[in-house]
């Protein structure tokens, strides 16, 4: 997004452009920046795709005390009325001050540390001791210059920041703070001679500045957490790609074992497949021949039928003969024992 427009079409808000842009890790921060100055001279903004050109790159503490500012943008602002309130103790002398809020000082600057280096973790960067280092003393710087303090709460830190070596105690020279490098090799905002803090004039501005933070903090925390959803949701389709995955798998390894059991009653199955067929061949074999013999068969079977009824005719006639022959025997019989003399004869 190249910036968004607010009340009618001609406003376009290049600070809030400016502010998402040093959200930017510093590694992918040049890419970004011109990405949105393009699109801004691309819409017909000159003006504004210049100074969007202009954002100098931060160094690795300074992106991380930046998100610091915006990710927590509460304690920021309460960190940055505990710096208010150490310059008033030292600017009026007050030792019993001055010694609770240093103790105070110390505890938050570790703490706000440890924290910067957990947000970093989390944006994907992990910080060296050097780099945190540089983080604590921008920390101190905050706490202790009101000009660092300024450059902070705009959320659009190039460089690490230094302290300096003691609490305003009165009035300083014109350009007292100077860049210049820091112990790992960052600009750095170093103080010189003391001067009192400008907590009266410069109030509304840091809280117009810390405002404008807190926003763009708010926004970065929507940001991050639609990111985080969209990373759940993402980690939940790849777990359920995974169960989806597993199912698969076990189904292809029943499916091979299956196609393994099968291939090897494959020719045992051949071998029945066969034996089948030559028993059904043989078998058609037999009724063909069988079909054949019917007709000869059929043709025995009228001769014998033939050959019985005239051999059942032979047998009548031949009876009859017999019959007639034992007839003419009993008669022969007969004629013979009366023709036979008697004995008085």
């Amino acid at each position: 997004m190249a910036g968004r427009r607010r009340g009618d079409e001609g406003a376009y808000d290049v600070d809030e452009v400016l502010d998402g842009l040093y959200t930017t890790p510093p590694s992918g921060f040049v890419a970004r920046r011109e990405e949105l100055a393009m699109a801004a001279r691309t819409a017909g903004r000159g003006a504004e795709a210049r100074r969007i050109h202009e954002a100098r790159r931060p160094t690795l503490a300074a992106w991380a005390a930046n998100l610091l500012l915006r990710a927590q943008p509460e304690e920021s602002h309460r960190f940055l009325e505990l710096g208010e309130a150490l310059r008033k103790a030292h600017q009026d002398l007050d030792p019993a001050g001055i010694k609770e809020l240093s103790a105070q000082r110390r505890r938050i600057v570790a703490a706000l540390t440890r924290q910067t280096a957990d947000l970093a973790l989390d944006a994907g960067q992990r910080l060296s001791d050097a780099v945190l280092n540089d983080v604590s003393a921008t920390l101190q710087a905050v706490l202790a210059d009101p000009d660092a303090a300024d450059r902070w709460a705009t959320g659009r830190l190039d460089s690490a920041l230094v302290p300096p070596s003691g609490f305003p105690s009165g009035p300083a020279p014109e350009g007292a703070v100077r860049s210049g490098p820091s112990s790992s090799g960052e600009s750095a905002v170093r103080t010189g001679t003391p001067r009192p803090a400008r907590t009266d004039e410069l109030a509304p501005l840091r809280r117009e500045r810390l405002t404008r933070a807190r926003r763009t903090a708010e926004a970065a925390a929507r940001r991050r957490d639609e990111r985080r959803a969209r990373h759940a949701d993402a980690e939940a389709a790849v777990e359920q790609a995974r169960d989806h995955h597993g199912r698969a798998r076990r189904e292809a390894d029943e499916a091979e074992e299956r196609v393994r059991q099968a291939r090897e009653a494959l020719p045992a199955a051949q071998r029945a497949l066969r034996t089948a067929e030559e028993a059904l061949q043989a078998a058609e074999e037999e009724l063909r021949e069988a079909q054949e013999s019917v007709p000869q068969v059929r043709k025995a079977l009228r001769s014998a039928a033939g050959e019985e009824k005239r051999a059942e005719e032979r047998a009548r006639t031949a009876a009859d003969a017999l019959s007639r022959a034992e007839q003419e025997a009993r008669r022969a019989a007969r004629e013979a024992e009366r023709l036979e003399p008697s004995a008085e004869e």
